[in-house]
């Protein structure tokens, strides 16, 4: 079926002649139409990947890898389970946290807040919040001074600064003559912190362990530990086998699970809008079923005479699935080069446009991501160009056909 001769015919009616320009643009139209149907499919989904690698290290930078607490949600213990932990294979770094809902008052602002008690040369080990900080540092948290580091967001919204006063108010009551009042406590703000994630900016603050264990009447012991590991990949693999190592003992847990549902959205969101660009590219591959159909048409002479040569249906059929093909290919491979070079530079391309025209497509005053991040994915780019090939390969299947059926004594009783 794909002898010499018919890659010949179908290479040589890819060629325009004079009475055939019209089909040659059409052609032409074809193969830009799947060439911009890759480059958009490939440009957005690299675009998706940088996002969503720009949310993930932000939101992984205050999380924890994995989390081990006590069968009763606290730890009484704790300093035993870090010893065990730093001679653990893959544990890069362990530290004890307190985590409890508070109120914080700052003058007639109020606001609901998750206060963690951390030891601050600990927590630089399993999290980024001290490389974070934009005003002070996580090391002036000293253990009976009650001092507390707030999100910006949060700082923004109660009105303080550093070396402001505000007050704490914890969920847990004392009882007094006067009755029944909620545990209070004053603390100074020493400093400001923003990762660039709202939920934290906004609803975080730190204080040293110790001051929230008198706060939370923890009585020495902690909430839980975060473990760093030299993998966060591994996660769910190495945490099922530190649960087995001390099963029974303890509840272990990992980020995964901490936040599956905001990765699992993301996963469908980047399947089903790999599904509707796809669609752009099966729009612009099905353009080839035109394109040959009306080259069949104006070739029914060439056919009519090559079948009186002895050319076989199937002989015919291949001429016309090679020229659907190199329309296919060449516009993939223009697709996929445009595509990768576009994902590569667009953060650069939109520098250049917002410069020119003075404008802000991200402003940072909106979003925390005011750039264009892009990650291209190799697989990505791999499984778009096979299937905008094989669109076009399953597009010329009908025309070839078609072609295959000619009838020469038909054909040639009106030549």
């Amino acid at each position: 079926m794909f002898k010499p001769l018919i890659f010949y015919i179908g290479l040589r009616y890819t060629r325009a002649e004079r009475r055939t320009q019209f089909i040659s643009f059409v052609t032409l139209a074809s193969v830009l139409g799947i060439a911009l149907s890759v480059v958009a499919l490939i440009t957005v989904l690299s675009v998706m990947n940088g996002f969503v690698e720009q949310i993930s290290a932000r939101m992984l930078s205050m999380t924890a890898h994995a989390t081990i607490t006590g069968r009763y949600g606290q730890l009484d213990n704790w300093q035993t389970l870090e010893q065990k932990l730093n001679g653990t294979a893959h544990v890069q770094g362990v530290a004890p946290f307190i985590n409890g809902q508070v109120m914080i008052n700052a003058d007639r602002r109020v606001s609901g807040t998750v206060l963690t008690g951390v030891l601050p040369e600990s927590e630089a080990k399993v999290s980024e919040v001290a490389e974070k900080m934009t005003s002070g540092k996580l090391s002036d948290l000293v253990a009976g001074q009650y001092g507390i580091v707030l999100g910006q967001e949060l700082a923004n919204y109660l009105g303080v600064m550093t070396g402001d006063k505000i007050t704490v108010i914890s969920p847990q009551v004392n009882s007094t003559p006067a009755g029944v009042v909620p545990r209070m406590r004053r603390f100074t703000v020493v400093g400001t912190f923003n990762v660039g994630m709202y939920e934290y900016d906004r609803n975080m603050a730190f204080v040293h362990i110790d001051d929230a264990s008198k706060l939370f009447r923890m009585d020495g012991a902690v909430s839980a530990v975060r473990i760093k590991l030299d993998n966060l990949l591994d996660a769910p693999q190495i945490t099922q086998e530190l649960a087995e190592k001390f099963y029974g003992d303890y509840q272990v847990s990992d980020w995964t699970k901490a936040h599956d549902n905001f990765f699992q959205a993301i996963k469908m969101e980047k399947r089903v809008m790999s599904i509707i660009l796809l669609m752009m590219v099966a729009v612009a591959a099905f353009n080839i079923v035109s394109t040959l159909i009306m080259v069949v048409t104006d070739k029914r002479g060439d056919i009519a005479i090559l079948k009186t040569q002895g050319l076989t249906s199937g002989s015919v059929m291949g001429i016309f699935m090679v020229l659907g093909t190199v329309i296919g290919l060449v516009g993939t491979v223009l697709g996929v080069i445009g595509g990768v070079l576009l994902a590569w530079n667009i953060a650069d391309i939109i520098k250049t446009v917002e410069n020119t025209f003075g404008i802000k497509f991200l402003s940072a005053q909106v979003y925390y991501i005011s750039d264009l991040p892009s990650k291209l994915i190799w697989t990505d780019v791999y499984v778009i160009a096979s299937m905008a090939f094989l669109l076009s390969l399953l597009a010329t299947i009908y025309p070839a056909w078609q072609a295959s059926k000619v009838n020469p004594a038909e054909v040639l009783r009106y030549e």
